[in-house]
This record gives structure tokens, C-alpha cells and sequence, in this order.
């Protein structure tokens, strides 16, 4: 749980999804960084794809750089559209598929979440202990993104709660 309520790019993803979309977007955001993200991190993990990662330091560096560039394409977006947009004009709501999607690419390419996933779990796991590996790394995985998903449900409800105290596009801008 203090890794999942640490900041980082999926928490200021579903932030900036609650300020200047609502909840609704927020919580879609969330669940496409823990659900769907899962689709993909549990049949890596249970495939030990944690060698790979964990081999080669460059194929973790270029995940660790599209990431980065993903989030600042993302908070460019947020500052090019408020400078287009009249302080009058209401935000252009996101689709339901693109929250989900974003959240997911953005999980996906998060280095936090990947390390985690792939090199700290199988850690955890003892094949003398009578269960499947397989089993042990599913319930693991599984309770990681469970976890994920009520930190980051509780930071898109509050996010989203934020817009009625403040100002939207001023919000948009500063977390682009």
C-alpha cells in the first residue's frame, strides 16, 4: 500500500483526469492503470518476463524514456488546449476509451509500476511452499493491482471533487 499512495505518473494522470474532467474520467483513468493494465503485467509476470526486463538494462531505459515522453505529450495536451480555449468554454469531456487507454499506456510505460510488477514480486514467491509459482505470482499480481486501483479510485474521487473549489483551466494548466 505505500508504494500504490506513492506520487507518481499514474497517480497525476488520474489527478489531472479528476480536475479537468470529473470522477467519471478519473476513475476510468484508474481502472485502465490497474484492470487493464493487469492484462497485459500478470501473464508477463507468471511468464517470468521479470529475467528480461531485469537482463537488459537498455529495453528498461526505453521503456523508462516512452513513459516519459507519453506523460509530457499528455501534459502538453492539457496546456496547448487551455491556451486555445475561451476561460468561458466548458471542457470537452474525454471518452470513456480514451481514459481507459491512457491509463493503461501509462501504467504500461511507468518504470515504477513495471519494476515492481516484474523484479519485486517473484521475490515473494516459494516454490517449495506447495502452491503453482504460477498461482503464487497470480495472487500476488493480483493483489498488487487490487490494491492499485482503491488508492487511485480514492485520488480520482478527490480529484474530481476539486474542481468545485477551484478553477479548471487554471488547474489544467498547472498540472499539464
Amino acid at each position: 500500500m505505500a508504494l500504490q499512495a506513492t506520487p507518481g505518473p499514474d497517480m497525476l494522470l488520474v489527478i489531472g483526469r479528476g480536475v479537468g474532467q470529473g470522477r467519471r474520467a478519473a476513475l476510468l483513468t484508474a481502472a485502465g492503470a490497474t484492470v487493464l493494465a493487469a492484462l497485459v503485467q500478470l501473464p508477463l509476470l507468471i511468464l517470468s518476463a521479470a529475467s528480461l526486463v531485469h537482463a537488459s538494462p537498455t529495453a528498461f531505459a526505453l521503456l523508462r524514456w516512452a513513459g516519459a515522453a507519453y506523460l509530457v505529450w499528455l501534459g502538453l495536451k492539457l496546456v496547448v488546449r487551455r491556451g486555445r480555449r475561451m476561460a468561458a468554454t466548458a471542457t470537452r469531456p474525454v471518452s470513456d476509451r480514451a481514459a481507459l487507454r491512457d491509463g493503461m499506456v501509462t501504467n504500461l510505460t511507468n518504470p515504477k509500476a513495471l519494476a515492481f510488477m516484474l523484479a519485486f514480486l517473484p521475490q515473494f514467491v516459494d516454490p517449495a511452499n506447495g502452491w503453482p509459482v504460477a498461482v503464487q505470482l497470480l495472487i500476488l499480481g493480483s493483489m498488487q493491482k487490487l490494491s492499485g486501483f482503491v488508492v487511485l479510485a480514492l485520488v480520482a474521487l478527490g480529484a474530481g471533487s476539486i474542481v468545485v473549489c477551484c478553477r479548471r483551466q487554471w488547474l489544467e494548466q498547472a498540472l499539464g
